[in-house]
């Protein structure tokens, strides 16, 4: 709604182009108004058109008729219907015609009814994505499964990789000719040997594959006072950082595009790859130091000593640098879908 601040400044505005010689309407037209608008504010007239009387059209259903229709789509036997069929169904089965669909549909709506009658549930806000933080080497886990081609169509291995949120380290996997709950256990066991018992996560995320959430896994998570997190149903990008993973994996250059041609091939492969990117991979997301040199709480140091070497390049050619060096300073909290 026009203030009459802005009314008055739009007719100074007009006025102004009027005296300097220009027409009305293109003035007019250059505000975005017609110029019955420029006299209507010109004679201080409100804009009366929200107060203004609307005769019901001749062509419209009395109250009456709005019943029948009302007492038509509330049926039991035609809750479900949408107007597109019970119209021609009072045609059929009652031989009479009350409105047109649109006049059905605009009376449902009026009533706040026109998707949600019969057992047609009214939508459910979706949840919300699972959130988590970590400020520490296993604080949270990050796990899923992904499927390894072998040189047999159709016939797939089972990789499985868990990740630390915090340091990007893989901290478990292994390669399965099977896909359950059993091997997922096997795997977090193994996990934790690794990483010592005394360091299990706070929680461990995944999917919501059925061999993440076994009963025999649930057990020994519930024993090991780790909290079990999952992806909302259908939404992978409720675990954004295993799917990185995974990309990450299958882009090798090494990658056996044509397939493994055993499970053992298979886990060499997968062995090879891990210690690749726990201690060769400068991560992007960690300001380029391995996931290792960060869960071990090296990167501090590593990139002390690069931010060193980038302010003696400056000092040495400064003609070289336009502003400040780069940041190398060690990345903090990492969150799982933050809101």
């Amino acid at each position: 709604m026009t203030t009459l601040a802005d009314r008055n400044q739009a007719l100074a505005l007009i006025d102004e182009a009027r005296a300097s010689g220009a027409r009305l309407a293109p003035a007019c037209r250059e505000l975005g108004i017609v110029a019955n608008t420029y006299r209507r504010w010109y004679r201080g007239d409100g804009d009366r058109r929200p107060e203004a009387e609307r005769p019901t059209p001749p062509q419209a259903l009395s109250e009456d008729e709005r019943e029948a229709v009302r007492s038509y789509c509330y049926r039991p036997d035609l809750a479900s219907l949408p107007p597109a069929q019970i119209v021609p169904w009072l045609l059929d089965e009652e031989g009479i015609y009350l409105a047109s669909e649109s006049t059905f549909y605009r009376i449902l709506r009026a009533d706040n009814a026109q998707h949600h009658r019969g057992r047609a549930a009214a939508p459910k806000a979706p949840a919300p994505a699972p959130q988590h933080r970590a400020e520490e080497p296993n604080a949270v886990w990050s796990w899923d499964v992904t499927y390894l081609p072998t040189q047999i169509r159709g016939l797939f291995f089972y990789l499985y990789l868990i990740m630390d949120l915090f340091s990007r380290k893989i901290v478990g996997f292994e390669a399965f000719d099977t896909e359950n709950a059993v091997n997922s256990r096997q795997v977090l066991n193994q996990a934790i040997h690794r990483e010592g018992i005394n360091q299990c996560p706070r929680v461990l995320h995944a999917d919501n594959g059925a061999a993440m959430r076994g009963a025999t896994l649930k057990a020994r998570l519930e024993t090991l006072g780790i909290e079990a997190s999952y992806s909302r149903p259908r939404v992978s990008n409720d675990n954004p950082y295993s799917e990185a993973l995974f990309r990450t994996c299958k882009y090798r250059p090494m990658y056996p595009v044509d397939g493994f041609a055993t499970l053992q091939s298979a886990r060499e492969w997968v062995l090879a790859f891990v210690d690749w990117y726990n201690n060769a991979h400068r991560h992007s997301a960690i300001r380029y130091v391995t996931p290792n040199q960060r869960h071990q709480g090296r990167d501090g140091a590593i990139l002390a000593e690069r931010h060193r070497r980038y302010q003696e390049a400056k000092a040495k050619r400064p003609e070289r640098w336009s502003g400040k060096t780069r940041d190398w300073t060690p990345v903090g909290a990492v969150e799982l879908n933050p809101g």
